[in-house]
Parts: C-alpha cells; structure tokens; sequence
C-alpha cells in the first residue's frame, strides 16, 4: 500500500441547518495528483478549509503523513508542508511581484527572520527569482499587481504557496478567471513546478477538460457527501455525477 501523504476519516461540519461535510473519508498516496469536483456549495471548499485549520471539523480526524492534525492552527499546519493557493489571488496590490514573493518566503521560511536574526535579503531575493523562473514569470517581477494578466496573477499566487517547500499543495480552482486559451499552458506550468519538488497535488476545479487531462484520480462531491472516487473517465461517466455535477442528465 502506497505511504498515505493526507488522510481523511469521518469528518462532519454543519453550518446551522446546512451540512458542509458528511461523512467525508479519503486517504491520499504520497504524490498523487487527485481533483475534487462538484456544483458550488458541495462541500469542496469546506473540506480543503478543514484540511489547512481554517474550519474546525464537528467531528471526524485529519492526518498529514500520519500525524493528527484536526485541532491544529492554520499557521501550524502551513509549517508542517500544507499549502493553499486562493480562487481569488490573496496578492498585496502595493507591491510587486518581487516583494510579494518576498514575503511570501518570509512568512512561510523555516527560520523567518527576527530582531535578533535579521534575513539575508541578496539570499532570499535571489530564492525568490528562483521561484519566479520557475513559473516563468521572472519578466513581471518589477510590475505591480494591477498591471498583471490574470494568469500571471494565478501564477503568483500559487509560486508564494510553493515557497518554504511544501509537501501537499491544495489548489482552488487554479484556471477559474483566465482566458480559454491560458488554461492549458498554466496547467502545465503549474504541474512542471509542483512535480518537480515531488509534492502531493489536490485541486479543485469546474473545468472537466482540465479535469480529465491532469487528474490521476477524482472525487465528486455532492450535499457535503462524495458521491464517486474513480478514475476521471469513471468518475465523469457516473449518472450521479452527471446529474448533480455535470449536468449531462
């Protein structure tokens, strides 16, 4: 049996009268590449809130790499390896692309730098070119964000989550926003950079050709519940996920 990098066991989370999450279970092999799929309110979000700490499970256990996570802080689990990018880029407007990742490393550095221990900047500017280059947007590091394409943008977002070498990467719709004919090169980057570093990938994503051409596994939620867990090709072929997420029935 593959080394499990994420487990899932039992989880349950209710907003009110609303469930989020019912009894949702999964274990994830070191270096896979899954994708979670599913109509807006499914439970997609909620479970990748519960994974990084930002949404405490009523009940049920999170484990990285067989370690219990389920109490631990947001900032805890970000140093344990577990990193996120954002629908929505979380990008500082004011600076550039340059001091964003700078402060990326900073924040996200095994030793960050303190009054005592001040950073080497000519070191970490030059960690974070390294970054850049490898998402290939080294060009834009002098721009500021509102001068920036929307996929470069997405770039950047997910560069900062790759510093501090994470071990799983989470991804929030990473083609959402961009035009028709940028998903496919930014797919590729993305998974170019990520693969390199060996990291363990789960992404969510509403773009079935995105999808299929990535996925090695996916889970399709439905009413905070997974509805199917299969090969993409299983998964998209299920009357269920064709009635309530794909809408081919």
């Amino acid at each position: 049996m593959s080394e499990l990098a994420l487990e899932a066991e039992a989880l349950h989370k209710r907003f009110g009268a609303i469930s989020a999450a019912e009894g949702i279970t999964m274990g994830v092999p070191k270096g896979a590449i899954w994708s979670l799929i599913g109509s807006n309110g499914a439970g997609k979000t909620t479970f990748v809130n519960m994974v990084t700490g930002y949404v405490k499970p009523d009940h049920g256990r999170i484990a990285f790499e067989g370690r219990d996570i389920t109490r631990l802080s947001p900032r805890q689990i970000t140093r344990l390896g577990i990193r996120r990018s954002f629908q929505i880029p979380q990008l500082c407007a004011g600076l550039s692309v340059l001091e964003n990742m700078l402060i990326s490393l900073t924040i996200n550095g095994e030793h960050p730098p303190s009054f005592w221990r001040p950073a080497s900047h000519a070191t970490e500017v030059d960690r974070a070119i390294d970054i850049l280059e490898r998402f290939r947007i080294a060009d834009y590091r002098d721009r500021l964000m509102g001068e920036l394409p929307a996929g470069v943008r997405k770039l950047l977002d997910i560069a900062m989550a790759m510093s501090g070498h994470p071990r799983v990467m989470l991804l929030d719709e990473p083609t959402s926003g961009v035009a028709a004919e940028e998903k496919y090169p930014i797919m590729d980057l993305v998974m170019e950079a990520l693969s390199a570093e060996e990291v363990t990938i789960l992404f969510v994503e509403h773009d079935m050709d995105i999808v299929t051409r990535y996925s090695q596994r996916v889970l399709a939620f439905y009413d905070g519940r997974i509805i199917a867990d299969d090969a993409p090709d299983e998964v998209l072929a299920d009357p269920d996920v064709q009635r309530y997420v794909t809408g081919e029935l």
